[in-house]
């Protein structure tokens, strides 16, 4: 039963993982230069900018939700499982959701590396 908790745990560090990421890229391009920022209006208002966007914090969130859901999915299953697990599921999720969602580019030499990122978990866990 523990390692059906741990992959569901490994589940929600992988989705709150992503949409962390997600929301901290968003929100970093919706904010701009912080150089510029700092050199208009100083440090401060840049550090306003970041903690005063909803991207940003619904990023920093998401990420603290992924970090308590790896320390439970720890508690219940092996690190040697966990570990690859959840690293490679984020990796393999953040860069879908970098192409769909953000639309960024996500070349055919990344995909190739997501494939073989995920045999080789495959090989740990199997």
């Amino acid at each position: 039963m523990n390692l059906i908790y741990a992959w569901i745990s490994i589940a929600l560090v992988v989705f709150s993982g992503s949409a962390g990421d997600v929301l901290l890229a968003k929100g970093m391009t919706s904010i701009g230069d912080l150089d510029d920022i700092k050199a208009k209006h100083g440090f401060l208002a840049a550090v306003r900018a970041v903690v005063t966007s909803y991207w940003f914090v619904g990023g920093i969130s998401c990420m603290t939700i992924s970090f308590f859901s790896l320390l439970i999915a720890l508690s219940w299953g092996d690190l040697s499982m966990v570990a690859p697990a959840s690293a490679s599921l984020t990796f393999v999720s953040s860069a879908i959701a970098a192409k769909f969602i953000l639309r960024e580019n996500v070349d055919r030499r990344r995909w190739v590396a997501i494939v073989l990122v995920c045999a080789g978990v495959a090989l740990l866990n199997g």
